[in-house]
């Protein structure tokens, strides 16, 4: 497919895909939970929000599930490990694979920090109308699919 650039600015729609857009709300999020006197940083949260809904995976899920490599994956668990939210536990069937377990602390970090990150997410959708949302979504999952149906197959 030809896409006509000539339309908008291709170096815009990458930069505020490839990253402003990220930084911008992880910058914001993390000003919130240091305010809050909550001792995590965003990228942290995203770890934990997957451990919320999947508790007890594999350090490989974990990366499979946030997009992250093996050594930023190890660097964030190790310090939630620090902060006593997780806990790694050696697989019975595989002694090289740990399981990665919420602890109560981890746990009880949910109710506190969603609000948070919600409205935070309601901060920088505040002038959007629901349609703009709606249409915004179903752009960045698809630009999100073909890019990682491109990265599965070039594996």
């Amino acid at each position: 497919m030809d896409i006509n650039f000539s339309s908008f600015s291709p170096e815009l729609l990458f930069s505020m895909i490839s990253g402003k857009l990220s930084a911008a709300i992880s910058r914001r999020l993390y000003r919130v939970f240091r305010r809050e006197g909550i001792e995590m940083t965003p990228e942290q949260w995203t770890v934990m929000y997957y451990l919320w809904s999947r508790d007890g995976v594999t350090q490989q899920e974990l990366c499979n599930l946030t997009f992250k490599d093996k050594p930023s994956m190890t660097r964030l668990i190790d310090n939630l490990e620090k902060l006593s939210c997780v806990e790694r536990i050696p697989s019975k069937s595989d002694r090289r694979i740990n399981i990665i377990k919420l602890t109560d602390k981890g746990r009880s970090l949910e109710p506190v920090t969603r609000p948070i990150v919600m409205g935070v997410i309601g901060e920088a959708l505040a002038t959007l109308s629901q349609e703009d949302i709606e249409v915004a979504c179903r752009v960045l999952v698809c630009i999100f699919d073909n890019l990682r149906n491109s990265l599965e197959v070039n594996e």
